[in-house]
């Protein structure tokens, strides 16, 4: 799978958004010192906002200017059309459902982050969790579909594993790859449970107790799905030493 096909795809144009955006004071406050607080911006979750709120919000960040890049996750398609009405040039990953603006990443420093995906199923969330390491400011690799049923497949990864200083592992179903990854590399791991899996999976309850449960020392864990949270450690660990 070409990681560059999928960010070069046809982009997004935006539509009219009929209803005029909400008074944006009466909806968020916007946290526009958190870059220079703590070194990363703050994301705009999407989900549960409706599109004119989103706009709103959208419209004060090309208020404020170009700056430090937002996330925008969690984005449907109409939470994307509002975002591309107020930032036409913003890039949308459709399958990440993510959004960012400015569109071009910053030059990648620190160390690399990987993200290792299970399953086909499981790619949505490792895209979400690639492009926030990679807008954060980190050079990124996703290698998909290196799930525990065939161990043949990440064993012949370990190349691309041992030179991350951080890997993001996704996975649903019983969640053991992140500790067979661990237990692999150098570098700290980030495990992602994903909703991916039979009703045993209980949503991904199963693979989440299964990341915590891990055997490998090493492994850090976020909530089920969130691929911005463990991009977003990830990016953290791999930060530019202060030496």
């Amino acid at each position: 799978m070409s990681e560059t096909t999928r960010d070069e795809a046809v982009p997004h144009r935006p539509s009219d958004i009929r209803q005029p955006p909400p008074d944006l004071a009466a909806i968020a406050d916007l946290d526009h010192g958190r870059a220079g607080r703590r070194g990363y911006p703050e994301a705009i979750y999407c989900e549960g906002k409706t599109p004119p709120q989103v706009a709103a919000i959208a419209a004060a960040v090309r208020e404020r200017g170009s700056g430090p890049v937002t996330l925008f996750t969690r984005a449907d398609e109409e939470h994307a059309k509002a975002v591309l009405a107020e930032l036409p040039d913003a890039h949308y990953d459709t399958e990440a459902r993510l959004l960012a603006w400015p569109p071009t990443a910053p030059s990648p420093t620190g160390g690399k982050v990987v993200i290792a995906c299970a399953g086909t199923s499981d790619i949505p969330v490792a895209r979400e969790a690639l492009l926030t390491a990679r807008y954060l400011g980190r050079a990124t690799e996703l290698i998909v579909d290196v799930g525990v049923a065939g161990l043949h497949r990440v064993l012949g990864k370990l190349d691309v594993l041992r030179a991350a200083r951080a890997v993001v592992v996704v996975a649903g179903m019983d969640g053991a790859l992140p500790s067979v990854v661990a237990g692999l590399v150098a570098a700290p791991v980030v495990a992602v449970p994903t909703s991916v899996g039979y009703g045993a999976a209980f949503g991904g309850v199963a693979p989440l107790l299964s990341m915590l449960n891990a055997c490998s020392p090493g492994v850090a864990v976020v909530n089920i799905d969130n691929g911005y949270g463990g991009g977003h450690l990830a990016a953290q660990i791999a930060a530019p030493s202060d030496g």
